[in-house]
Order: C-alpha cells, then sequence, then structure tokens
C-alpha cells in the first residue's frame, strides 16, 4: 500500500434528481479490471456511509429533497476525509452525486482549520443554490453554497420550512467552521448552466468564472497562470471534478445533467493533470457518473478512468 495516495469511494446519491450515480464509482472500477491495472488495489480504498435507503421512501423537505440524510453523509464523509488528510499526499475521492462534495471540503477543513482552502470547481453547473432559491429542491446544486456559509437570502424564491431550515444549518456548520472557503478562494472552469439566482451570487461575491469559449481563447498556459494567481494565498488546493463538465456529445450522456458544448477530454486531461502535479493540491474529487444513462455502454467511466488514471501517474511520477 502506498502512502501518496487514498482513495474514498462515496456512493451516495441521495441528493441528486435522477437515480443511478451510486453505481458510478462502481462502473469506474469496472473499466480498471477491465484494463487490468489494478489501479485500485495499489492504495488504500475507504467506503464512505452512504444514507442511500432513504430514496425508497418519499421526503417531505420540499425544498432540501432529504437533508436529513444529506447531514448524516456530511458527518461520514468529512470524519472520513479529516481522518484521512494526514495519511496521504493526496485524496482521491470517487463519489456518486456532487451534493456530498460539501462534506469533502468540510472534512479538509476539519483537519486543517487554519488552513485557507483553495476550490477548482470544473462543472457545467455552479451548485451555488440553497432551499431559498433552488427551482427543484435537489441538493445536488447546493454544494458550494454550504462551503462558502451562503443562504443567498438576496435572490430568495421559496418559504422554507422549520425542519429543513434546521438541517441546511447543521450541513453549513459541519465541524463548528462555517464559511469553510472564501469567496475569493473559488474558482469555477466551464460553467455553462445556471440559474439566475446563481448568476447573482456570483457577481455578488465576484466569484472567477472561466467558461470553455474563455478557456480556448486563452490557452491553457495562460488560464494556469491566472489559477495560480487566485490561489497563491491558499495553504492547500481542493479540486472537484465534474464529468458533466465535458461534452456530452464527446463523451456521452452517461451523467445526471449533462450540458451540450462542454470541454474535451483532452482539455479536461490537462487541467487535471496540472493539479495533480501541484504541491499545494491535497484532494482530488470525481463525480456523476451514471452507467444508468449512458447510450455508449460504459463510456462516460471508461473517460472518467482515463483521466483518473493518468492523475494517479502523475501524482506518482512528479510529486
Amino acid at each position: 500500500m502506498s502512502s501518496r495516495i487514498v482513495c474514498i469511494i462515496n456512493e451516495s446519491e441521495i441528493s441528486a434528481g435522477t437515480r443511478g450515480s451510486s453505481l458510478g464509482p462502481g462502473a469506474i472500477r469496472v473499466v480498471d479490471h477491465q484494463r487490468e491495472n489494478y489501479l485500485f488495489g495499489r492504495y488504500k480504498n475507504i467506503y464512505v456511509q452512504d444514507e442511500n435507503h432513504l430514496l425508497d421512501e418519499p421526503t417531505p423537505l420540499l425544498w432540501g429533497k432529504r437533508a436529513n440524510g444529506l447531514a448524516k453523509v456530511y458527518e461520514h464523509v468529512s470524519k472520513v476525509v479529516s481522518q484521512e488528510r494526514h495519511n496521504a499526499e493526496v485524496l482521491l475521492v470517487i463519489a456518486a452525486d456532487h451534493g456530498s462534495a460539501g462534506g469533502t471540503i468540510a472534512g479538509l477543513k476539519i483537519a486543517n482549520p487554519d488552513h485557507r482552502i483553495g476550490v477548482l470547481w470544473v462543472d457545467a453547473h455552479g451548485d451555488l443554490h440553497t432551499p431559498y432559491t433552488t427551482p427543484s429542491g435537489n441538493m445536488h446544486g447546493m454544494p458550494l453554497a454550504t462551503a462558502l456559509g451562503e443562504d443567498n437570502l438576496q435572490c430568495k424564491e421559496n418559504n422554507v420550512n422549520e425542519e429543513t431550515a434546521k438541517y441546511w444549518n447543521e450541513i453549513k456548520n459541519i465541524g463548528g467552521i462555517c464559511p469553510k472557503v472564501q469567496p475569493e478562494d473559488v474558482a469555477f472552469i466551464a460553467l455553462r448552466a445556471l440559474e439566475s439566482q446563481e448568476v447573482a451570487m456570483i457577481d455578488r461575491l465576484n466569484l472567477l468564472s472561466i467558461e470553455v469559449d474563455d478557456f480556448r481563447r486563452k490557452g491553457f498556459d495562460k488560464v494556469a497562470v491566472e489559477l495560480e494567481d487566485k490561489f497563491c494565498n491558499c495553504d492547500e488546493i481542493y479540486l472537484s471534478f465534474d464529468v458533466d463538465s465535458m461534452d456530452p456529445i464527446v463523451v456521452s450522456h452517461g451523467t445526471g445533467t449533462p450540458v451540450d458544448n462542454g470541454l474535451f477530454p483532452e482539455e479536461a486531461l490537462q487541467i487535471l493533470t496540472h493539479f495533480a502535479a501541484h504541491p499545494k493540491v491535497r484532494c482530488i474529487e470525481f463525480v456523476e457518473v451514471n452507467p444508468c444513462l449512458d447510450e455508449k455502454t460504459n463510456r462516460m467511466a471508461e473517460v472518467a478512468y482515463d483521466l483518473i488514471h493518468e492523475v494517479v501517474k502523475t501524482i506518482e511520477e512528479k510529486r
């Protein structure tokens, strides 16, 4: 077992609107077995306890669906991440839906409360909704708002009941620290599906967002310099990679909320390998592979696996 990397497998899918992402981590491992690389066998693997049994019953929480279960998932995830943060140079998180990513950030902050954490969010979506603004109630659209400790009441649309508010505040305050990250330490790549409330928050907090066209116009080298400057005062960096950041026409629709005109896999590889080699990056998370929605059999998992394989190789060879 290498101590350079610890793999954390999180199959929680209670915050998504479409079922099937809990099978994503397993679909990625199927590719590993097919390729006979046995990548995961080289490292310590930890499975996070999920609350997916809650999917077998309706939720009464309209604007924070299954927030009660997600609060527990945040506890489970943050505990594992905070415990393992000092046992490996890099944590590699393979997760189902994106809703629990705020728990990953919480775990990093709990492990080192004095650290300033940079967040690079590579995603088609901003995930900046709150129960007060969400149009769907699906909490995989809220994880970054939890890390920022934001309610975005300036854009309030929903009347949130007391129970939902209770769980929402529990989630934001997990570990007794809120917020976990500061707006000046957050950057997005590939956003292209935002609601007006999220756009308003991005503008209000002056969050850096590099759209796909900007990425291509500037070229990766200039983007990398811009991000280096953004994170220069951070003690560590967390990279969250949602596979829907990639173009579904080029890759596949094997993810819960695909959006056209995304990154090409080669562009995603540039981002991921650059930061895999970065000495401040302590956690890289891959999310939202859904083989149930894949019209090309298991193509999304194959592409995700190839990216993970290159990330692991970069960590082993360049750090």
